[in-house]
């Protein structure tokens, strides 16, 4: 057997279930990740790579991992986060996710035929699953490489400012691929690398995001006194806002359209007034928004669009844009892409077809912006008609035999990468 059979006869569907529920079976949401890479470190360990737990404190770290080849080849990174979108904790994801939290919302993962459920058992658990069982295949096969490979673990890959609550670090910044940044201020960098993130396609672009706080003016007074003082109730106000910018972000995406990006926008939060003095009117509400840019965009360019619109609606508005992460590009024809296309294509059986319209983003946007250039590659999202699948269903619902498929497709790059054929 080649180096590939070797690989792929060892990644069963078998080992793959089982490490997508051991890893969701560890709660870590954003800012809370160390037990999990702890599990990761040690499981890397055990395989023959010099791997370690990566902390940014006490609560959150990362988990990395090397496998040295012989020298004279080029080193790949295989990237994943590892930080759930939401909590599983009751008091901090109710009312807002539903009225309660289902079993696929907690970190108890369950069978179900050929599915593993669970709190992040999709995105991002059972891609990074994926890695951590290439990485032991890796370290049985024992592969002639020349280059090395690097499997990365990271913290804080959502896009989630702080949690404020016991347990979590007092840090601001927990979220928004912290760790991703972290790993590569330490040193970790590749001449490559790919990061495992939903999509059943090869990419080599993201939309990037920024988000902006909108401070709709108003007057504070009181509710027996509407009718004797001057009244602008801001919330009102904000409501009308609220109409005209969700028309805005409605037609936002078509101007800014690239071959495989159709960045979009999403009212997020809305907050005005004391919730335990409802007899009294607020002198502000804020409402906030996610705008995703496109590659090439300068946020700056978009809050001056934002900027204009909201001029021409209410020129009382403020306006502050509170984060900016840059989309980011790398060539359609730089080796990593063409490598993981020609893998995709060797393990699908049919030719690539760019997939257009994507606004999710991800940690290659850091890693990019660090200047590795980085190919993206995934699972499709769960369809099934044995249950609804919704936006949280989707996240937190793996496929056993799309697992066995993306594992596939980064065996081959890994070789094609750092292989000693490669060098």
């Amino acid at each position: 057997m080649n180096a590939l059979d070797q690989l792929l006869s060892w990644i069963t569907e078998d080992r793959l279930r089982e490490a997508a529920r051991a890893v969701t079976a560890v709660p870590s949401p954003t800012g809370r990740e160390a037990p999990l890479a702890r599990l990761l470190a040690s499981r890397l360990s055990a395989a023959g790579f010099g791997a370690q737990v990566q902390h940014l404190d006490e609560f959150q770290a990362n988990a990395v991992g090397r496998l040295r080849g012989s020298g004279g080849g080029e080193d790949l990174m295989l990237y994943a986060p590892i930080d759930t979108l939401t909590t599983g904790q009751s008091e901090l994801d109710v009312p807002w996710i539903g009225p309660d939290l289902r079993p696929d919302m907690r970190a108890e993962p369950r069978d179900d035929g050929p599915f593993v459920s669970g709190l992040g058992a999709s995105n991002p658990k059972g891609h990074a699953a994926c890695l951590l069982v290439l990485a032991e295949a890796l370290g049985a096969v024992r592969p002639a490489l020349a280059g090395d490979v690097v499997v990365a673990f990271g913290a804080g890959g959502m896009p989630t400012n702080a949690i404020e609550a016991p347990g979590y670090p007092a840090r601001a910044n927990t979220g928004h691929g912290v760790g991703c940044s972290f790993l590569l201020e330490r040193g970790w960098h590749t001449d490559h690398a790919v990061i495992a993130k939903p999509g059943d396609f090869v990419a080599h672009e993201e939309v990037g995001l920024c988000w902006f706080e909108i401070t709709v003016p108003g007057i504070h007074t009181y509710a027996g006194s509407r009718h004797r003082l001057p009244y602008r109730n801001p919330i009102v106000t904000a409501a009308d806002v609220v109409t005209r910018l969700e028309k805005w972000l409605a037609d936002y995406p078509s101007r800014h359209r690239t071959s495989t990006a159709l960045p979009q926008g999403v009212i997020g939060s809305i907050a005005g007034g004391w919730e335990r003095m409802l007899a009294v009117t607020p002198a502000a509400c804020r409402i906030r928004l996610d705008v995703r840019i496109a590659p090439g965009t300068a946020p700056l360019s978009v809050k001056r669009e934002l900027a204009a619109f909201l001029a021409r609606l209410d020129p009382g508005l403020g306006l502050e844009m509170v984060l900016a992460i840059p989309g980011t590009r790398t060539p359609p024809d730089a080796p990593i892409v063409r490598t993981a296309i020609e893998a995709w294509e060797q393990t699908a059986g049919r030719p690539h077809e760019p997939v257009p319209d994507n606004s999710g983003a991800t940690d290659a946007n850091i890693l990019r912006a660090r200047g590795i250039p980085t190919a993206r590659v995934g699972m499709p999202k769960v369809t099934s008609a044995e249950f609804d699948v919704d936006f949280s269903r989707g996240m937190n619902t793996v496929d056993v035999r799309a697992m066995r498929r993306l594992c596939e497709v980064l065996a081959r790059t890994t070789l094609s990468t750092t292989g000693k054929e490669a060098a």
